[in-house]
């Protein structure tokens, strides 16, 4: 899968970008939770600047990590603070269960998301659609330039895998990543072409651009990558992924994972060449889109038990 990893990397723009080993931060409000602290950290990417929530177990030593990305739900004022909790649905809230298991959780806000809205600020939408155009904007803009948002995306969740890589707490042997719709397509994509990532989790997103364009689906806008569909597709990205543990979660009514069989039974055979196949996990659930509490607890189970296994 080597080349197929370095064919997508380069369709996408990232082909020898350099991604530091080593990723420094500033802490700016530590809060203690009952059984993790809260650290809001920014860190520099460029001239961008990320911010993020870190949350730390009480026991610190060895610890799983798990990079944790946050949801669209056209609530762009939302991010991290999501992930973490502080607000929006709680069956978003993995950050605060992930680190009382005993994972050191980093919870970025995707750009144009939350505290990296140009003209944002905290948890306060913008007025009209002021919060979306700017989204839309970074889109268009960078597609104007020869680049597309997904590469930007990416670039700053694998600094975000650098960052946990470079906590001397963290087993690095363990690091994890996991999201829900917007999130859950940045899990696909990421573990596609990081491989410092051990397990991972994509729910409400496995859809191929083919099922979703017959069905006229939207597709969001990182996803808009010129030239991509002509010869890739989802499960080209779970093919990169194998043999490492990964897994889909679905639901009947969803739309935006309404084939995730289909990606997972394309995509197999990649696992089945390394004997694997046992790696490629699916859950199909009832229901529509939004995660439900059963799902959140198979969810945050499934991670712990990579934690456990991973070696």
């Amino acid at each position: 899968m080597a080349d197929l990893r370095r064919e997508i990397a380069e369709a996408i723009g990232l082909k020898n970008v350099p991604v530091a080993d080593r990723l420094a931060y500033e802490v700016t409000v530590s809060e203690k939770e009952n059984g993790y602290t809260r650290q809001h950290i920014t860190y520099k990417l460029g001239e961008d600047r990320v911010t993020a929530f870190l949350l730390l177990p009480d026991e610190l030593c060895g610890n799983p990590a798990v990079l944790v990305h946050h949801q669209h739900n056209g609530e762009r004022h939302l991010g991290k603070s999501e992930v973490c909790g502080l607000a929006g649905n709680p069956l978003q809230a993995f950050g605060p269960a992930l680190a009382r298991a005993g994972f050191v959780v980093l919870a970025p806000d995707s750009i144009c998301f939350e505290e990296r809205r140009k003209n944002g600020s905290g948890i306060t939408p913008l007025p009209g659609d002021d919060d979306f155009l700017q989204h839309y904007n970074e889109m268009c803009y960078r597609i104007l330039q020869g680049g597309n948002l997904m590469q930007k995306v990416l670039l700053d969740a694998m600094c975000g895998v650098s960052l946990l890589e470079g906590l001397p707490y963290v087993d690095t042997g363990k690091i994890g990543t996991l999201g829900h719709s917007y999130g859950g397509n940045t899990v696909l994509f990421l573990m596609a072409l990081d491989e410092r990532i051990s397990f991972g989790c994509a729910s409400g997103s496995a859809s191929s651009y083919e099922s979703r364009m017959q069905r006229n689906v939207g597709i969001e806008m990182a996803s808009v990558i010129p030239g991509f569909y002509e010869k890739y597709d989802i499960d080209d990205l779970v093919r990169c992924i194998a043999p490492r543990r990964f897994l889909i979660v679905s639901a009947q009514e969803d739309k935006y994972s309404k084939d995730a069989s289909s990606v997972v039974e394309r995509a197999l055979s990649a696992y089945e060449k390394y004997g694997a196949q046992g790696n490629l996990c699916q859950e199909r659930y009832d229901g529509g889109h939004a995660l439900t509490k059963e799902r959140f607890q198979d969810i945050l189970d499934w991670m712990c038990s990579c934690a456990d296994s991973t070696t």
